[in-house]
């Protein structure tokens, strides 16, 4: 849930017989009820842009596929060649920058992608991908290239505009209030909406304001768990949480292990003395690691790395992020073939297994165009949760303004046993996630501010409940 309903008779905190105003949720819900509503309110635009431009690459998938169907696909023919003939199509046509990977073709009608860095007007980090007919080594086009799932230029300004609003690394700080925010949001409203009275939740023959009510409440309940894990995922590769995640992972021994591309023995330094700087052809050759990485069972799709020094391997490793997932990897001396080191995706530690399945989850890579679906009917939740929610707003002014806010002062009424582990658990949740610490803190400073100037003022009324 997104946004939070304003106070209505129904929704501020009730009148109550004596025995349930001295409970526990009693004292708390006017501060949850508060919470989600400011949070709603202040951090919803950030969410909506998230929401939309989730929506976006979430279809950027299947769109990529129409766009580019013609450097992507190819006839096709009966054999295909050896990929050092398809390297060296592509190296004639574009013999600019260096050979960075090759992504030999993965299916029948599939093109192979020979990625070229250092290619002048390409942005830095990215690649100029050349697209090869493996059966004729015809060179289809060529297009750049962004990422380990090889994003074209659609998916590519989709995918940026969504992580950072192609501002950069400070652009990532929106993603990240989002993402630190949402599961708060999520699981205040889901507290305030199964704590009503069941006759207040029913959608079915309300209207106006309850109606708005009851759908954005319905809604929100169905897509909770798709919010918490949207919010989850989201931040293990965020800048500030993300960095947390991955030392915890690391003290944990739970990081991502990967192939040791050092060139040992007596072949040290040998590793590129058959090859050109930028044709990928050192030592023994692509046709002959290729077969080194088939022999080691790594099946398509795989891309090929060559040596990045003299001292260097060859790195084959899969990448394929769908179900199921395939992410074996080898190193191949250059000198003489042989298979230096192995890594297999059945022997990751449990954490980077799930770090690698939710953040392919999450970009709607793990189950192919059924998530996707699922990843853009959560967006649209989302984007209905924050129209509703405003609208309530709007509505508990009557239409003609937005209604007050909820009062300040519910923190008062919370039993010290209750509101000092409360505290300490907030504190503790703001260090590992600061985007969600700090505008709280920000936010608590600026009411306790105006709460003094309200009660100098003569006009301060905690609690007072809103009609």
């Amino acid at each position: 849930m997104t946004t939070a309903p304003s106070t209505t008779t129904d929704e501020a905190p009730q009148p109550a017989t004596p025995a349930p105003s001295k409970s526990s949720w009693a004292s708390l819900r006017p501060l949850i009820l508060r919470l989600h509503f400011y949070a709603g309110v202040l951090v919803a635009p950030f969410l909506l842009v998230a929401a939309v431009t989730g929506l976006l690459y979430a279809g950027s998938f299947q769109a990529e596929k129409l766009v580019y169907d013609h450097e992507l696909t190819v006839p096709v023919g009966e054999k295909k060649l050896p990929i050092s003939e398809q390297v060296a199509a592509a190296r004639k046509a574009h013999p600019e920058g260096t050979v960075s990977a090759v992504r030999p073709s993965p299916e029948a009608d599939a093109t192979t992608r020979v990625m070229l860095s250092g290619v002048p007007g390409v942005d830095e980090g990215h690649a100029l991908a050349v697209f090869v007919d493996p059966y004729t080594a015809k060179v289809r086009g060529s297009l750049e290239q962004y990422g380990s799932t090889g994003a074209l230029p659609l998916r590519t300004w989709i995918d940026e505009f969504h992580r950072d609003l192609h501002l950069g690394e400070p652009g990532r700080l929106y993603s990240e209030l989002a993402a630190s925010w949402l599961w708060v949001i999520s699981a205040g409203g889901l507290v305030l909406w199964f704590s009503r009275r069941r006759a207040l939740r029913k959608v079915r023959g309300a209207k106006g304001r309850r109606r708005t009510l009851g759908l954005h409440g319905t809604v929100g309940v169905w897509a909770a768990i798709g919010f918490f894990f949207l919010s989850a995922t989201g931040l293990t590769w965020s800048a500030y949480a993300g960095a947390t995640i991955d030392e915890l992972r690391t003290s944990l021994g739970q990081a991502t292990p990967s192939v040791s591309a050092a060139a040992g023995g007596e072949h040290t330094g040998h590793g590129s003395a058959a090859g050109q700087a930028g044709d990928a052809a050192h030592g023994v050759g692509l046709d002959k690691v290729l077969s080194a990485a088939r022999a080691e069972g790594l099946g398509d799709p795989v891309e090929i790395v060559p040596p990045a020094d003299a001292n260097s391997t060859y790195v084959v490793k899969q990448v394929q992020r769908s179900w199921p997932t395939k992410q074996d990897a080898v190193a191949i001396d250059p000198a003489d073939g042989e298979v230096t080191d192995v890594v297999r995706f059945a022997d990751h530690p449990v954490l980077a297994k799930l770090t690698r399945w939710g953040i392919d989850l999450h970009t709607g890579v793990l189950f192919g165009l059924a998530n996707q679906i699922a990843l853009m009917l959560l967006a649209a939740s989302l984007i209905l949760l924050i129209v509703w929610g405003y609208r309530m707003w709007w509505q508990r002014g009557r239409g003609s303004s937005f209604g007050r806010p909820i009062p300040r002062g519910a923190w008062q009424q919370v039993p010290p046993q209750i509101l000092v582990p409360l505290l300490a658990g907030v504190a503790v949740l703001g260090y590992f996630l600061p985007l969600f610490g700090i505008p709280l803190a920000v936010f608590l400073a600026v009411d306790i501010l105006l709460g003094e100037i309200a009660h100098r003022r003569g006009r301060r009324s905690y609690g007072t409940p809103v009609s």
